[in-house]
């Protein structure tokens, strides 16, 4: 596979996970809440969620959507409205790094609900579904394997990079706390963010 196209896909892939996102939120909150061990647990869940993306992926389901435009485009608009529901509540609630009073969960829960939040996030979605096969290239030998090489690009650095945070995010909130103006920033730079991805995912033009 050419160097430029894992390069492509690790660009994005970095650019997405550092965007406030469902999955940030889940990860940094249990994290404050509950302690580094539980953010550690919630990661684990979304790690697993993951593999089934691409797995599920690999076995045919950006062929679906490619197949059947309205199933991408359920997927897409359905995106684009959860993303910017996120982003409202980002500007008028709370930071994700925000400390706050959560009932605890078990190991379970905290394994399963990482799941779940992952399964359910657009923007991973979007990314097997419509990203990752644009730089899939059937010249240059198997698609299948081309699909799992760049997915596990995408899946080391999510999860590198999510678990820094949940590392950091105790850190991060008490930053926040004793700095008033920079926790208020931090909502609207977020909520920002947010709002112009979820403006992108609702304008992309329909798979070819």
């Amino acid at each position: 596979m050419p160097l430029e196209n894992l390069i492509g896909v690790a660009i994005i892939a970095l650019g997405m996970v550092l965007t406030p996102g469902p999955n940030m939120i889940y990860l940094t909150s249990r994290a404050i809440s509950q302690g580094r061990m539980a953010g550690m647990i919630s990661l684990a869940g979304v790690a697993l969620g993951f593999v089934c993306y691409l797995v599920a992926s690999g076995l045919g389901l950006a062929a679906l959507f490619k197949a059947v435009p309205m199933a991408y485009d359920v997927v897409r608009i359905g995106g684009a409205f959860y993303l910017g529901y996120l982003a409202w509540n980002m500007v008028t609630g709370a930071s994700p790094f925000e400390a706050r009073e959560l009932s605890p969960h078990s190991p379970r829960k905290l394994f399963t609900m990482g799941l779940v939040t992952n399964l359910l996030n657009p923007k991973i979605a979007l990314m097997y579904s419509a990203l990752i096969p644009q730089f899939i290239d059937p010249s240059t030998g198997s698609t299948l394997q081309q699909y799992m090489q760049l997915g596990l690009v995408q899946i080391t650095i999510a999860i590198t990079v999510n678990g820094l945070i949940v590392l950091a995010a105790a850190r991060v909130s008490r930053f926040l706390t004793t700095r008033p103006k920079a926790m208020r920033a931090q909502r609207w730079v977020s909520g920002t963010v947010l709002g112009v991805f979820a403006i992108d995912i609702l304008t992309r033009k329909p798979l070819a």
